[in-house]
């Protein structure tokens, strides 16, 4: 009995001793302040000459892209009326997506038009050596008459996010893509194309970078800049992510607009609707920002970091609705 009590001491002594060697595991970093000062450095006060779609006086534009269930007239249309519906107005800005042999003016665009929207067509369009080369002027003069034929103003996105890495092998350089946008513009400037609005969209990574204003046409180019910012691999106040691009575009006289921005269903309801709350008064505090466009959508094949559809997060959309109600962002 005695040898069993005292195997039983010497495995205690053993197990305190290891307990006492463990290391804890380390606190998770903490999450940043939602709750500090916005960052305010686009105070360009104008004004703007913005194209054939000028910018408020006061306050912003709203918008949004809304994946549709499916890809037709009818899925397009049910998918903006259906957010129209849940958030109680209409969008000032509905954002659409076009490769580049699609054209502007289906059956959904004039149907978006005719109830008072604004078009964002985002163009995908293709290799910048070969558009030079004149290989795409036949599709491109037949894009052109596209939009000429909606007579309504339209904001042009052409290849938003040109910056992006993965687009470098069709993008070659920001020369390229310059001497293309410059050709594109040429064309539709002899088409007669007079209701576009040319909107210049990188990314907010691009600016952290510093490669995405080797991409900039230039002032005489280009009527709105832009930025596609998310809260996706990493979660961050908005103002921060956006930062070096506000300051950026604070030394140009054009208005801003945020092209695309959404927070990852990753960072859970609360965490969501912080960051969107954040949102709100971050765009109020930098009065150059004119339009803010949202991310309603999860893309197919992508982890919870790159999916930022709000419907179906109570509190995120919320938060997100609260946005869009405040005057600010219902400028008339």
């Amino acid at each position: 009995m005695r040898r069993v009590l005292a195997l039983l001491g010497l495995l205690v002594l053993i197990l305190a001793g290891c307990t006492s060697h463990r290391r804890d595991a380390p606190e998770p970093p903490p999450a940043p302040d939602l709750t500090s000062a916005p960052v305010a450095v686009a105070v360009n006060p104008g004004p703007f000459e913005a194209g054939p779609f000028g910018a408020p006086p006061t306050g912003a534009y709203l918008g949004a892209w809304i994946k549709p269930d499916e890809l037709t007239h009818v899925g397009r249309v049910a998918a903006v009326d259906g957010l129209e519906e849940e958030l109680g107005r209409p969008l000032d800005i509905v954002n659409t997506y076009r490769r580049f042999e699609q054209m502007v003016g289906t059956e959904s665009d004039a149907e978006f038009l005719a109830k008072g929207a604004t078009l964002m067509v985002s163009w995908a369009t293709g290799d910048n050596r070969s558009i030079l080369a004149g290989e795409h002027d036949r599709l491109i003069r037949q894009q052109a008459r596209a939009i000429r034929k909606v007579g309504q103003p339209v904001l042009l996105r052409i290849r938003w996010e040109m910056d992006r890495p993965n687009l470098r092998a069709t993008m070659w350089s920001g020369e390229d893509y310059i001497a293309a946008y410059k050709h594109i513009r040429e064309i539709f400037a002899q088409q007669r194309v007079e209701n576009v609005s040319w909107v210049w969209c990188p990314t907010a990574e691009g600016f952290v970078r510093g490669d995405a204003p080797a991409f900039y046409p230039g002032d005489d180019q280009v009527d709105w800049t832009c930025v596609d910012v998310y809260a996706g691999n990493l979660f961050q106040p908005i103002g921060q992510l956006m930062g070096p691009f506000l300051q950026w575009a604070a030394q140009r006289p054009k208005p801003i607009i945020i092209g695309e921005f959404g927070v990852a269903k990753a960072w859970g309801s609360a965490g969501r609707a912080a960051w969107l709350r954040n949102a709100a008064e971050t765009f109020k505090a930098n009065p150059q920002i004119k339009g803010v466009v949202y991310f309603e959508s999860n893309p197919e094949g992508n982890g919870p970091k790159q999916q930022f559809q709000l419907a179906g997060d109570p509190p995120a959309f919320d938060a997100f609705t609260r946005l869009t109600k405040d005057p600010y962002f219902n400028p008339g």
